[in-house]
């Protein structure tokens, strides 16, 4: 690490683009870029090797619920490594951290979900899930229950059966779909509600029945689940309309199919509450969690499973043939503990409801009035702000999509603040732990960058 700081921000690209393949990276272009190299962070802050400062909006990848920096971590990780550094869950085996974090996952998760499946990402914990309820539904004596249902602009992980389960394309078109999952209209009004007339509320029972017009056209009889984030957050922030989820919970409460909620980054006090299921008073039958599990400070996931899935997967025997090396990693499990622990003692969730998160919101709602913002939408604290040639036309869209967007970012890179572009959506999410003093820099930064945005596109005559 010593070495790798003392060498020049030149020699530590070039050394990058001959040997490391990033992800979800046009590799080419980025060794003809040069990556942008960090090598420090304290609390909401990220340093470069050319010590350029940089406000984290987006909490690493959605995942520094506590901030960076937090000792508490890095010591009981210390104290783990010596104690115990790895010990597999194989062979009836298990060793205190992985018994103390499920417990308090039990604890902490909804009512019902009071065992804990480990693996060491979303990814890894979706394709989980696929396989716990094919395995469920066989064992239930319905082995036709096989196809999973989830919404376009889902995302669930990057491994096959994830990238399946979601709706991103782009990953389907590169070997990442398999048979038996299909997709339905997200509760997204300004992308598809919007353009057909419909209010929010008459959009949110629309797509909610898109769901119970796919299970009546493939048959209850062949379905095994339905899988979706309470807030879609890679898909760009899509804030469901307040019918949205009552409705769907009807329709799964008439039909025999599994629920699957996947809180990898609602979960942790993303929404103001500990997990998006709860902010939605959602009932599910596997919830997926990973990145604030830990804060980021290790690899860590779980599959929270319910009592009606362990009636089979538990009561009747019988050996499930899943598990993966880290499974319940002893130095992960312990970051686990201590990250969750500064969650209770600061009281970290409740801050995002009743400090931070209107703040916050307040702040990103001021942005809607800029001329390039067609929608600025937040929960907690996450949002999105929609991007459009026109605000008197929403109808009309930047083309391709996506080159706004990326604008955008590149200038909110350059005015120290990190923000996501998802399509021509500018996101963001920081850690909880955002001050009142930060939360004015991000909204400062980003006007600033909204301005340069707009100003490039004028000079190309893309905006009036």
């Amino acid at each position: 690490m010593n070495k790798a700081i003392n060498v020049s921000t030149e020699d530590l690209r070039r050394t990058d683009a001959a040997h490391h393949l990033h992800p979800f990276t046009d590799f080419a272009a980025l060794a003809k870029e040069g990556s942008r190299v960090i090598t420090k962070a304290d609390g909401c802050w990220l340093w470069d090797s050319d010590g350029n400062r940089y406000l984290d909006g987006m909490a690493g990848l959605w995942c520094i619920q506590v901030g960076y920096g937090r000792r508490e971590i890095a010591d009981a990780v210390h104290r783990q490594m010596l104690e115990l550094p790895y010990y597999n869950t194989f062979f009836k085996t298990t060793h205190p951290p992985a018994v103390a974090l499920s417990e308090k996952l039990a604890e902490l998760t909804p009512a019902g979900l009071d065992h804990a499946f480990f693996a060491n990402s979303g990814s890894e914990a979706n394709d989980t899930i696929m396989r716990m309820v094919r395995y469920y539904w066989a064992r239930a004596g319905k082995p036709d229950k096989q196809v999973i249902i989830g919404r376009t602009y889902g995302y669930h992980g990057s491994t096959i059966a994830a990238s399946a389960m979601g709706g991103m394309t782009a990953m389907h078109g590169q070997a990442g779909m398999i048979p038996g999952v299909h997709h339905v209209t997200p509760p997204h009004w300004f992308d598809f509600g919007r353009p057909m007339g419909m209010s929010p509320d008459e959009f949110g029972v629309h797509a909610a029945r898109e769901l119970e017009k796919a299970i009546d056209e493939i048959g209850e009889d062949k379905i095994g689940a339905f899988i979706a984030e309470p807030i879609q957050g890679s898909g760009g922030v899509l804030v469901p309309p307040a019918t949205y989820w009552p409705e769907v919970k009807r329709i799964l409460a008439e039909r025999d199919i599994l629920f699957i909620a996947d809180e990898v980054i609602c979960g942790f006090g993303r929404t103001g509450e500990w997990f998006g299921s709860q902010y939605y008073d959602l009932k599910p039958d596997f919830m997926t969690i990973a990145k604030g599990l830990s804060s980021g400070y290790l690899p860590i996931s779980a599959v929270m499973v319910g009592e009606r899935v362990l009636e089979h997967l538990v009561g009747e025997g019988g050996e499930f043939f899943h598990g993966f090396t880290y499974s319940g990693h002893p130095a992960s499990c312990a970051a686990a503990l201590a990250n969750i622990d500064i969650l209770e003692r600061e009281k970290l969730v409740d801050r995002v409801k009743t400090v931070a998160g209107p703040a916050l919101q307040k702040a990103w709602a001021a942005l809607g009035d800029h001329p390039l913002v067609g929608e600025a939408r937040m929960v907690g604290l996450f949002g999105a702000l929609e991007l459009v040639p026109d605000k008197s036309d929403l109808s009309k869209r930047f083309a391709p999509v996506g080159e706004v967007g990326t604008l955008c970012r590149e200038f909110s890179f350059r005015n120290g603040l990190v923000m996501r572009a998802t399509r021509d959506a500018m996101i963001i999410s920081p850690p909880l732990v955002i001050s009142e003093e930060e939360i004015g820099y991000l909204a400062e930064k980003a006007r600033k960058s909204l301005d340069q945005t707009y100003e490039a596109l004028k000079a190309q005559g893309k905006v009036a």
